[in-house]
């Protein structure tokens, strides 16, 4: 999702087109003719963004695969396989693996077995099984170089090194000094070349533990995943991205390289590397290392459509918790024409102490402690909603911040926004794309963004031109098509009762 406030433009007034400010386009031009793209053979795509600044280099790979491709009762596979990819390969964290790979094998018979005689309800075969999986686990153990990649990439120099799922995509990245190029080459093609899926079940524990922690013991996390299934029928938005318990207990180690097989394909993964570096040197470096991948079909398209919401939705939960209320939306995916008047939409009503929401629910009339909303949640690859959220002051109630809310969530409908509102958060975006351009990892992850959901990288920088051009009618415009009872989910989080 793009970050609120990433772009903008020049005020403009009611008697002047909008137009880019001039003080910023010269600039963004120079970033432009800076990028070298190139497609390997095997249709794996690089982008390359030449920062001589310093000498370091951020580098990201892309996989247009999230939790919203995974197949029913198999959610959380994508974030499972984000895990085991830092798990090493055949050569990177293994003592030998030949060995390894027979008692890997071993495990997962075991694990069968224990389920067979689990839905058997034979106890003592389930114990014996048990134990013989224990002591298989602490074979397997002694063969396996504990975080070997990390402390390769550690020791040399490298940095940030971490990934991410989303409903949308899983992105692997991490920082370099510019003279390790080559050593990345060789570490992450390897990765996705030959990876091994080790120690599958210790991390299986691990991702059980953090679904506890954020959905199951958080009442937010449980409001969230409540809240998402009642406003999606049939879009796989409505799954949580870290599974559910059950498809998470019954996953095992050949769904991970199926969906790995399926989806880790050349032409489904996109790599930018943004800083000190010499295109060529990059290209060639790429063909040697990343060339080794043989061409696959493409993996299957999405092709669920969620059908038009027909009446406002609402769902209420209790918990030991403050109060929240949340209120969400439909709305166009990234790539729609509008996406640009969403984004400024989120930031009139959210974005900062100077946003309508702020001022008025926290600060007004001190209903509440926070308000905030923002768009293209859970993802933006497809329709998806504007969600706003509040947490309820002490001795108010989530009634009187839903009416607050909706006042000024109705005003974007019947009054015109201000010329200097517009201008303000114009000003604000300008500043937060110039503050992207500081950052390698940043650009890194807007071109990457921008190419695989939009077609092209460009459209970054594009962009700028069409939120010059968003008008107080536009807003008012997206605001009554968007903002319909029909089309609202309601979701209030509400203390337990005894």
């Amino acid at each position: 999702m793009l970050p609120s406030g990433a772009f903008a433009a020049t005020p403009q007034t009611e008697a002047k087109t909008p137009a880019p400010a001039p003080s910023i386009q010269p600039y963004l031009g120079r970033v432009m003719d800076r990028v070298t793209e190139f497609r390997l053979e095997n249709g794996l795509k690089f982008i390359v963004l030449e920062r001589h600044q310093a000498p370091v280099v951020s580098f990201l790979t892309y996989a247009d695969v999230g939790g919203a491709d995974e197949p029913d009762g198999k959610t959380g596979v994508a974030h499972f396989l984000e895990h085991l990819a830092f798990k090493g390969t055949q050569r990177i964290g293994s003592k030998n693996y030949r060995a390894e790979k027979a008692v890997l094998d071993r495990l997962d018979t075991l694990a069968k077995q224990i389920r067979a005689a689990e839905a058997a309800k034979n106890s003592a075969k389930v114990a014996q099984l048990k134990q013989a999986f224990e002591k298989a686990e602490a074979e397997a153990v002694s063969y396996v170089q504990q975080n070997e990649y990390g402390r390769i990439v550690e020791q040399a120099g490298g940095v940030g090194l971490n990934a991410t799922t989303s409903s949308d995509a899983t992105r692997y990245f991490y920082s370099f000094p510019a003279n390790k190029l080559e050593l990345w080459m060789s570490l992450e093609s390897e990765r996705f070349l030959e990876p091994v899926f080790r120690e599958f079940y210790k991390e299986k524990d691990v991702i059980l533990e953090e679904r506890r922690m954020r959905v199951d013991n958080s009442p937010i996390g449980q409001m969230i995943e409540t809240f998402l299934d009642a406003a999606y029928d049939k879009h796989p938005y409505r799954r949580p991205v870290i599974g559910y318990p059950e498809d998470l207990k019954n996953l095992t180690r050949q769904d991970i390289a199926q969906f790995f097989d399926t989806y880790y394909v050349p032409n489904n993964l996109t790599i930018a590397v943004v800083g000190d570096v010499n295109p060529s040197e990059v290209k060639r470096l790429a063909q040697t290392y990343f060339g080794r991948y043989k061409a696959r079909s493409a993996p299957p398209k999405l092709t669920v459509v969620e059908p038009p919401q027909t009446k406002t939705k609402e769902v209420t939960v209790r918990l030991l918790s403050q109060p929240w209320y949340l209120e969400g939306y439909h709305q166009p995916a990234m790539n729609h024409p509008d996406h640009v008047v969403y984004q400024m939409i989120g930031s009139i009503l959210s974005d900062g102490r100077t946003s309508r929401l702020y001022k008025s629910l926290v600060e007004k009339q001190q209903i509440a402690l926070s308000a905030q909303g923002f768009s293209g949640f859970p993802g933006d690859k497809y329709p998806s909603l504007m969600l706003f959220y509040a947490l309820t002051a002490p001795n108010h109630t989530v009634d009187e911040v839903a009416t607050s809310l909706r006042s000024e969530i109705e005003r974007l409908k019947t009054e015109p926004v201000s010329a200097e509102e517009l201008d303000r958060v114009k000003t604000q975006s300008r500043a937060g794309l110039l503050r992207s351009l500081t950052s390698n990892s940043g650009m890194a992850s807007l071109l990457l963004e921008y190419e695989v959901k939009t077609g092209s990288w460009r459209n970054l920088f594009e962009e700028l031109d069409a939120i010059a051009a968003v008008t107080p009618a536009d807003i008012q415009r997206v605001a009554r098509e968007t903002f319909r009872p029909e089309n609202r989910t309601i979701g209030r989080l509400l203390p337990q009762t005894s």
